[in-house]
C-alpha cells in the first residue's frame, strides 16, 4: 500500500481517479464533468505542492525515486521508475499549475461532448506528469 501513496506515485496518477469518475458521468451533465476535471486537477496540483515540500534543493540527482520491477520475461525486465530533479520538479509544478488554468479558459468554449474533452484533458495530464 506504501507503493500506491508515494507522492510521486499520487501526483502522476491522480487525475485516473477523475477520469474514472467521468466515465460514470452521463453525457448530459456538462458542469459535473467540468467541475470533476477541475477538482481533479486541483488536487494533484496540491499533491504537487507536497512533492516540492518534500524536496532538498541543496541535494544533486533524483530525489523520492521509485524503482520496481513489473514483468520478468527470461532475461528481460521490464521496469517502473520515478523520480524529480531540480528542472524536473519545476516542470511538474508548472504541468499540474496551468492544467486546472486551461480547464478554466474552456468552462464555456467548449459545449460539445465536455465528458470527453475533460477526459482526455485530465489524461493528457497523466502522461505530461508520468513523463
Amino acid at each position: 500500500m506504501d507503493f500506491i501513496l508515494e507522492p510521486l506515485n499520487l501526483v502522476t496518477f491522480f487525475p485516473l481517479l477523475g477520469v474514472f469518475v467521468l466515465l460514470f458521468l452521463k453525457k448530459e451533465h456538462k458542469d459535473a464533468a467540468r467541475w470533476t476535471a477541475l477538482v481533479a486537477s486541483l488536487v494533484t496540483f496540491g499533491i504537487s505542492l507536497w512533492v516540492l515540500a518534500q524536496f532538498n534543493a541543496a541535494e544533486t540527482g533524483l530525489q523520492m525515486e521509485i524503482n520496481a520491477t513489473w514483468f520478468t520475461f527470461g532475461a528481460w525486465e521490464i521496469k517502473y521508475a520515478l523520480g524529480v530533479d531540480g528542472l524536473s520538479i519545476l516542470l511538474l509544478l508548472l504541468t499540474t499549475f496551468l492544467t486546472p488554468i486551461s480547464i478554466l479558459s474552456t468552462w464555456t468554449a467548449v459545449q460539445d461532448r465536455v465528458r470527453d474533452f475533460m477526459l482526455f484533458f485530465l489524461l493528457l495530464e497523466v502522461g505530461m506528469v508520468g513523463v
